[in-house]
């Protein structure tokens, strides 16, 4: 299921099951995982894309291994906040994807998530060639640990 927000996303996640966070691009997807607090949100892998079939075995076979329970998914929103094609491409692959396992899934702003990692990488004298091979799943990475600190905000402000 798709859920609405940060707090429909906590009620309808499992305890103590990973995330897996998603930057979909168009030429790959880029994986990162929770430890399973979940507290913190590490880079794991890039898929390349291919056909949706193939590209969804690959996410659930890795969801399936290391016993995930939920998923957030970046939405590439325009800068004024509207959206575009790459966003109704985002929120198909989600449903396409929910129609072979069903998880719940939050769709996450990721405007500039690319570009904060890339320039950390710059910051750190990552090599160009690094960089590409590293950057979509960093992107993933930075996308779930948004989430991750969202949820901690809104469970302290609920004690």
């Amino acid at each position: 299921m798709i859920v609405a927000d940060v707090a429909a996303l906590r009620e309808a996640l499992p305890r103590n099951q990973r995330r897996v966070g998603l930057d979909l691009g168009e030429k790959t997807i880029g994986l990162a995982l929770t430890d399973p607090m979940p507290t913190l949100a590490s880079p794991i892998s890039t898929i390349k894309r291919s056909k949706f079939t193939a590209d969804a075995n690959a996410l659930l076979k890795l969801a399936a291994e290391r016993g995930v329970g939920g998923l957030v998914i970046g939405l590439p929103l325009n800068m004024d906040g509207s959206e575009g094609p790459r966003c109704q491409s985002t929120r198909q692959f989600a449903a396409n994807l929910l129609k072979l396992k069903d998880f719940p899934v939050l769709l996450w702003d990721e405007r500039m998530s690319t570009l904060a990692v890339e320039r950390e990488m710059i910051a750190h004298d990552v090599t160009r060639a690094k960089r590409d091979k590293v950057v979509d799943q960093a992107a993933a990475a930075f996308i779930l640990q948004g989430l991750l600190d969202a949820l901690a905000r809104t469970k302290a402000s609920s004690i």
